[in-house]
C-alpha cells in the first residue's frame, strides 16, 4: 500500500504554490497554486542523443473524478505497458466508460470558466464575442473531448478550417484564445501542457490591414459633404455626418455621444468630453485616471449640436437608433449615406480622420515653414494628439492628455471653416429647403 489515503487526499489545501504529495512507486498527487489536483507519475522511456534514459510524466487524471484505488490500478497499468516496450498515454489507463463522463473536464467547461473569469475585466460586447467565437469556431470540435487529451494536431484541425474561409486574423486570434484556456487548465491542475502555445507559427501571416479609404482633397471633401447632404433621409443622419467630418473622432465615439459630455456650449470654449471608458483601446486605457479625450469644439460644430438638441435634446443618446431611442445609431447608417451619395469604396466614416490629418498637417507644415522655421512643424504631435492616437510612450500620453488646448482649438476651428466655406447652415435641415448653387468647392452640383 503506499503513503496516501483518502482522508489525506480529501483534506489537501491550497499553498498559493504548486506542490506533490507521494503515494509511492512513482505516482504522486500533484496539487496547484490554486489547488486543482491530479494524479500523475512518474516514468523513463527512450534514450536521448547521449543514450541516457529520458525522464517523463504521465498524467493519470483529475483528483476526485479518479480515486486514490483507480490511480494506483492506472499505475500498474501504465508500469504493464513499459514492461512491453509501450509508452502508456492517459487514454490507455482506463476501459471506455469506466469514468463517469459529468466528471471529466472537457475543453468547453474549462473554456467557459476562462471566458467568465476574464469577462471581469472586458466589455460586455468583446466578452460575448469571445465566447460567440468559440461557439461557433471551437466548442463544435473538440468542446466534449476532455482538455488533457487534445493535441496539437486537433487544435490546428480548428485553426485550419478558420483559415479554409479566408479568416487568418481570426484564426490568430482564436489559437491565442485556445492557449489561454490551456494555461488556465494547466493552473488548475486539469492539463499538463499547452498543445496550441507554438501554433501560430504554423498558420499563415496575418495579411497587413489595408488602409480605409478617404478622400484627402480638401475640395473634393467638401464636394463629397454637398453630396451626402443632398441625400434624401433623416436629418439626425446628415447631421451626425457633418459632426464626425468636424471633429475627426471614431465612429463608435460619436454614436455613443450622450449630452452630459458636453461643457459650455454657450461659452467662449465648448468642449466634448468623451469618456476613457467610451475611447479606443485596452482595459488600462479605459480605466486611466483623467484619460477622457477633449474634444475643443468650433461654432460650426456647436450649431450641430443645438440642432440636434431640438431633435432629441429629451433623450440620453444624442444620435439614437431610429427604432430604438435607447440604443446607439447602427454602425451602418453613415456608411450607408456615404454609399447613396456615390463614395463606395471611396471614403468611409472613419476617412475623416485621415483626411482631417493629411490636411491640417499639410497646412500647418507650410504655415511653419513659411514662418522662417526648419525641421518638423511641432503641430504634428498636436494633431494627433486631437486624433486621439495613443502614444509610443504612455506617461507622456497620459500628462499630456489635455495639454496644448489653446493650439488644439484653433486647429479645430480653422478646419472648420476652411470645410465648410460656403456651406449651408445645418439648421436647413430640420425644414428649410435646399438651394442649388453653382457648382464649384463647396457648391452643390446640379
Amino acid at each position: 500500500m503506499g503513503a496516501l489515503t483518502d482522508t489525506k487526499v480529501r483534506g489537501v489545501k491550497a499553498t498559493g504554490k504548486a506542490f506533490k504529495l507521494s503515494d509511492g512507486e512513482q505516482l504522486y498527487l500533484h496539487v496547484s497554486a490554486m489547488g486543482g489536483r491530479s494524479w500523475r507519475m512518474n516514468y523513463q522511456f527512450g534514450r536521448n542523443a547521449q543514450g541516457k534514459l529520458i525522464q517523463k510524466t504521465l498524467t493519470i487524471g483529475p483528483y476526485p473524478a479518479i480515486s486514490l484505488k483507480d490511480a494506483r490500478e492506472a499505475r500498474d497499468v501504465a508500469k504493464s505497458m513499459l514492461a512491453k516496450g509501450i509508452e502508456p498515454k492517459p487514454s490507455d489507463l482506463f476501459r471506455r466508460g469506466d469514468l463517469n463522463p459529468a466528471l471529466r473536464m472537457t475543453f468547453e467547461k474549462m473554456g467557459r470558466e476562462w471566458a467568465a473569469l476574464q469577462s471581469k475585466r472586458w466589455s460586455k460586447v468583446y466578452a460575448k464575442n469571445v465566447l460567440g467565437r468559440l461557439e461557433e469556431d471551437v466548442f463544435p470540435s473538440i468542446g466534449e473531448r476532455p482538455i488533457a487529451d487534445i493535441t496539437a494536431a486537433e487544435v490546428f484541425n480548428v485553426l485550419s478550417r478558420i483559415v479554409d474561409r479566408g479568416a487568418v486574423e481570426t484564426a490568430h486570434r482564436v489559437c491565442q484564445r485556445i492557449s489561454a484556456i490551456f494555461i488556465h487548465a494547466i493552473a488548475k491542475g486539469e492539463a499538463d501542457s499547452d498543445p496550441a502555445g507554438k501554433l501560430a507559427i504554423a498558420l499563415p501571416k496575418t495579411p497587413k490591414a489595408k488602409p480605409q479609404p478617404a478622400i484627402t482633397d480638401l475640395n473634393a471633401l467638401r464636394q463629397l459633404l454637398v453630396d451626402c447632404e443632398a441625400e434624401r433621409c433623416r436629418a439626425a443622419t446628415k447631421l451626425a455626418l457633418r459632426f464626425i467630418a468636424l471633429t475627426a473622432v471614431r465612429a463608435n465615439e460619436l454614436h455613443g455621444a450622450r449630452w452630459v459630455e458636453f461643457e459650455d456650449l454657450d461659452g467662449a470654449e465648448p468642449l466634448w468630453r468623451i469618456p476613457a471608458a467610451r475611447m479606443k483601446g485596452d482595459e488600462d486605457r479605459k480605466a486611466e485616471e483623467g484619460g477622457d479625450h477633449l474634444v475643443p469644439l468650433a461654432p460650426e460644430a456647436v450649431e450641430v449640436i443645438r440642432c440636434m438638441e431640438r431633435l432629441n435634446g429629451d433623450l440620453e443618446l444624442i444620435w439614437p437608433s431610429d427604432r430604438h431611442p435607447h440604443r446607439p445609431m447602427s454602425e451602418n447608417t453613415l456608411r450607408a449615406l456615404l454609399i447613396r451619395a456615390g463614395y463606395y469604396q471611396r471614403h468611409v466614416p472613419h476617412g475623416f480622420r485621415s483626411a482631417f490629418s493629411t490636411i491640417m498637417n499639410e497646412r500647418c507644415e507650410r504655415a511653419w515653414r513659411s514662418a522662417g522655421h526648419k525641421g518638423a512643424s511641432p503641430d504634428r504631435a498636436i494633431i494627433d494628439l486631437m486624433l486621439a492616437h495613443v502614444p509610443k510612450d504612455k506617461v507622456e500620453g497620459a500628462y499630456n492628455r489635455a495639454a496644448y488646448m489653446e493650439r488644439r482649438r484653433e486647429i479645430a476651428c480653422e478646419w472648420a471653416q476652411i470645410l465648410l466655406k460656403d456651406m449651408w447652415p445645418p439648421a436647413i435641415h430640420l425644414g428649410q429647403p435646399i438651394r442649388w448653387a453653382a457648382t464649384g468647392p463647396g457648391r452643390p452640383r446640379r
